[in-house]
């Protein structure tokens, strides 16, 4: 089993799809140890209670600097003997101690098909309200291995959503969450714990194919 850790700021709409998950048996080698919170509000603490899974806040707040903030992070996954770190709604920027002691070893999910809108400043709905802009027909999102080069790293999975003539930021952006990022979040976990994920100049090869919903979910 990975112990792993979830990081998350707000509402762990993401976290929820690895709850789901973890109970239906569909991410079997990954251990839920721990949920992190930067916000002692967001309501990912209350999912996380709710699921049995123990819950910490490191609140942003209290920190005088970013970079003390992130070595009371490090700590506490250190603590936790945490495997894989998951992001998910965390928004707060990871400091290079934890970049470099977790490298290769954490995850993220972006709601958009990187590199495409994957830049500073472009968050949430934001990146919807630029994609719209430019009159995009196709969007979605991605999952990657987080590096220091910030809003891109190797691509595991990415799923694509139709953009559709009525969309709004908002409408689009909760299309994306729900068809997209909470699909393939799990199952990019899944595949890390099971030991299939490997890297090689900058581009994630999969042991073996994608068994279902192959014409919309690509490496």
């Amino acid at each position: 089993m990975v112990k792993t850790a979830v990081l998350v700021s707000g509402g762990g709409v993401n976290l929820q799809s690895l709850i789901d998950a973890s109970m239906f048996g569909e991410i079997p080698q990954c251990e839920l140890t721990a949920v992190i919170s930067s916000n002692p509000d967001a309501y990912a603490l209350k999912r996380a209670e709710m699921a049995g899974i123990p819950s910490y806040v490191v609140d942003r707040e209290l920190f005088p600097s970013q970079t003390v903030f992130g070595f009371a992070i490090l700590d506490k996954l250190r603590d936790l003997d945490i495997k894989l770190v998951v992001l998910a709604g965390f928004d707060c920027e990871l400091t290079q101690p934890i970049l470099k002691h977790y490298g290769g070893r954490i995850i993220d999910v972006y709601s958009s098909l990187m590199p495409a809108f994957s830049q500073e400043g472009l968050s949430g709905v934001g990146i919807q309200e630029a994609a719209l802009k430019a009159g995009v027909r196709i969007s979605g999102a991605t999952v990657y291995f987080v590096t220091e080069k910030l809003y891109f790293g190797p691509i595991i999975l990415q799923k694509a959503v139709a953009v559709r003539e009525s969309d709004t930021p908002v409408t689009l952006q909760r299309r994306i969450l729900e068809e997209a990022e909470n699909v393939i979040l799990p199952r990019a976990v899944a595949l890390y714990c099971d030991g299939k994920l490997s890297v090689e100049n900058g581009k994630v090869h999969i042991a073996e194919p994608l068994e279902d919903d192959s014409d919309k979910t690509t490496k």
